[in-house]
């Protein structure tokens, strides 16, 4: 088989990936999000913490479409299901972002001192990964992406699976520096407008939340209906 062949399976991988995953992982409307929730952490912090989420998108994507389909059906989890438990704990760490006080000077400080880098750790994946940056909506499109990637060529199968693997990598990289860039990204509109940004961001968080949670009961309910017509 030509050698071209193999590049267009290659292109053709690595733009779907990207056309079916980047809205729904949308990294500029999360990281306001990830500026809130680390809170009190220093710029270095706030970097390592950039690039352990980045790494944990990279790696939770790329297992989302190698095996996520075999893990549901080995449990005999629907995608319904997925997107109601997702759901709900985006709307948890919403509501949390929504209802934190940070007005007082008092609190910041017990913040920075309350913000270790073993605190840090243990945030970089829940929830800084998942549910906020990476949710049940992104794991459900790698899947989706991880189902097209196969052929009855071998060869044909290894490109596309390269060309989504390129396709995760630069999602990955533009989450970095989203993430690793927000608070410069933020910092023209001041801390009044910074406090209305990031309650407007965890307010769109919850209803995307809710969305997610309607999406799943919707496809949960259908089936109920037509089993029983």
């Amino acid at each position: 088989m030509a050698f071209d062949v193999y590049l267009l399976a290659f292109a053709k991988s690595l733009l779907f990936s990207l056309a079916t995953i980047l809205p729904i992982l949308n990294p500029p409307g999360t990281s306001p999000m990830f500026l809130s929730m680390t809170e009190g952490a220093t710029d270095a912090m706030r970097a390592t913490l950039a690039a352990r989420v980045a790494r944990n998108i990279f790696i939770m994507l790329m297992a989302a479409m190698l095996v996520g389909s075999l893990v549901l059906d080995f449990f005999g989890i629907s995608l319904p299901i997925v997107r109601v438990g997702g759901g709900l704990l985006v709307v948890s760490a919403a509501w949390r972002l929504l209802t934190t006080d940070d007005s007082s000077n008092t609190t910041s400080v017990k913040l920075v001192e309350a913000f270790t880098p073993e605190v840090g750790r243990r945030k970089a994946f829940y929830p800084l990964t998942f549910p906020i940056s990476c949710g049940p909506g992104s794991i459900a499109a790698a899947i989706t992406v991880g189902v097209s990637l196969h052929d009855t060529s071998m060869a044909l199968s290894a490109s596309r699976l390269i060309g989504a693997m390129f396709g995760v990598a630069f999602l990955s990289l533009i989450a970095f520096l989203c993430f690793r860039f927000a608070v410069q990204v933020l910092r023209p509109l001041g801390e009044t407008g910074t406090i209305v940004m990031l309650r407007m961001s965890a307010f769109i968080l919850l209803c995307l939340g809710v969305q997610i949670v309607w999406d799943g009961a919707s496809e949960l309910i259908l089936s109920i209906l037509q089993r029983a017509a």
